[in-house]
């Protein structure tokens, strides 16, 4: 049997497609890069926000054609099939099979009794197999949320946050380090909250990090999604000790204003944000700062927005992204009062952006002339150019790329030194340094 897999959204629903792909393997079933190819395709979707919502019942809707020509199953799993299960049975009959998320520790079970298979792993249990670069790979720590914001519908979705067990979790990261990770990138919802749900409540990031760092194939360490509250100046303090551990700090804050803050229902204030942006730098000599904001929260006001451009231009972030705010049926901010147009909303996200920018190009001038150290992941057949990530670099996508030209044929996955001659948008150009 040839399957197809597409997964859609955030990193947290990749790995969950890594998984589900171990699991088939597992049972024999071979990959295929075309649909067209395929006897089953899986889609596993995304539910975030009304675009993701869009693309997900799109694809849907194209893998149909698949099966109508060629006879494949279609299978939906994942946020949407979560979320929406009894209207998408009601209105897209023509899925083979569902599966929510709720149904994953069923998953062998599943595709046994649908598929006719034999797997006898357990979803999750040493299924997973990197479908991306071999030298990168998510670990996800834990799942679901407890922060409840008034705009987010992920607890609606995945639950109360779960941490996944500390053994398991270094088991997983040594087991990937053996097979060729050198990267290591740590995600969930909320990775700060990390083992408050355990018996004793203890935060356990920093525990962690420090096993992790442990492991001597791994060259980079890299965590993702820190709750600004929750970042712990113990967990700081460890963090200095550290030193695979890249002071890469990524704190979504969502807004500046006290009140806006207070509606979205986020915990701390402007104050508190700018003391822990303070309690970072004062450790890390080059902390990277990246975070999350969003324009046109219900009620949001001229000066409230402009308060925020201020913030986002005293604190300097390496990198920001943003949004343009979008009701959530069943979240609290969706019956709120105030809704802004969207032309204001798009208005005031190119001004943000804007500002981002120039944000950007003056900080990263200063690394013009500099030598960093880039992970080597792929090469233009065409310009032969190479294109890698430096510490400043999430794979997300979120934060560009170091383009750079090179004389000496280069190892993918290999870290290389690269001086940085010139910016690009918000990539780096440079050219190796052969030493």
């Amino acid at each position: 049997m040839n399957c197809y897999i597409i997964s859609l959204g955030c990193a947290k629903n990749l790995v969950d497609s890594e998984n589900i792909v171990g699991l088939l393997k597992s049972g024999g079933v071979n990959f295929v890069n075309r649909p067209s190819s395929a006897d089953l395709i899986i889609v596993n979707t995304c539910g975030f926000i009304e675009s993701a919502k869009k693309e997900a019942i799109d694809t849907i809707f194209e893998m149909i054609e698949y099966k109508e020509k060629n006879g494949c199953k279609v299978f939906v799993c994942g946020c949407l099939a979560q979320r929406y299960l009894d209207e998408l049975k009601q209105q897209i009959p023509e899925i083979d099979c569902y599966i929510p998320i709720d149904d994953y520790g069923q998953m062998a079970q599943i595709f046994n009794e649908q598929l006719g298979l034999d797997i006898r792993k357990e979803y999750g249990k040493n299924t997973r197999i990197i479908s991306n670069n071999p030298w990168m790979a998510y670990l996800k720590i834990g799942d679901g949320c407890d922060n409840r914001c008034a705009y987010c519908a992920i607890p609606l979705i995945r639950g109360r946050f779960r941490s996944f067990p500390l053994a398991d979790l270094v088991a997983q990261a040594k087991d990937l380090a053996a097979h060729g990770v050198k990267e290591l990138v740590l995600i969930a919802q909320d990775t700060t909250c990390y083992g408050r749900d355990f018996e004793g409540h203890q935060m356990l990031l920093a525990p962690l990090l420090k096993q992790l760092n442990a492991i001597e194939q791994l060259h980079w360490i890299r965590v993702l999604y820190l709750y600004p509250d929750e970042i712990e100046l113990d967990l700081l303090d460890e963090m200095t000790k550290l030193d695979k551990v890249i002071p890469y700090f990524d704190i979504p804050l969502q807004h500046a204003n006290n009140r806006l803050l207070k509606l979205m229902n986020r915990r701390g204030t402007q104050e508190d944000y700018y003391q822990l942006i303070h309690e970072i730098r004062s450790r890390f000599l080059n902390a990277i700062l990246r975070t999350t904001m969003i324009v046109g929260f219900p009620s949001e006001t001229q000066d409230e927005f402009e308060e925020l451009l201020r913030f986002v231009e005293d604190i300097g972030w390496d990198h920001l992204g943003a949004f343009t705010y979008s009701d959530e049926e069943d979240t609290a901010a969706c019956s709120m009062d105030g809704k802004l147009s969207q032309d204001v909303m798009d208005q005031r996200l190119d001004q943000l952006m804007s500002l981002q920018y120039r944000i950007f190009t003056e900080k990263y001038e200063q690394l013009i002339g500099q030598t960093l150290e880039v992970i080597v992941e792929k090469r233009d057949a065409i310009t032969k150019l190479y294109y890698g990530r430096s510490v400043y670099n999430a794979p997300d996508g979120v934060d560009g790329e170091v383009i750079f030209s090179s004389t000496t044929d280069l190892a993918f996955g290999s870290f290389v030194p690269v001086r940085i001659k010139r910016l690009k948008g918000y990539d780096m150009l440079g050219e190796y340094v052969n030493s």
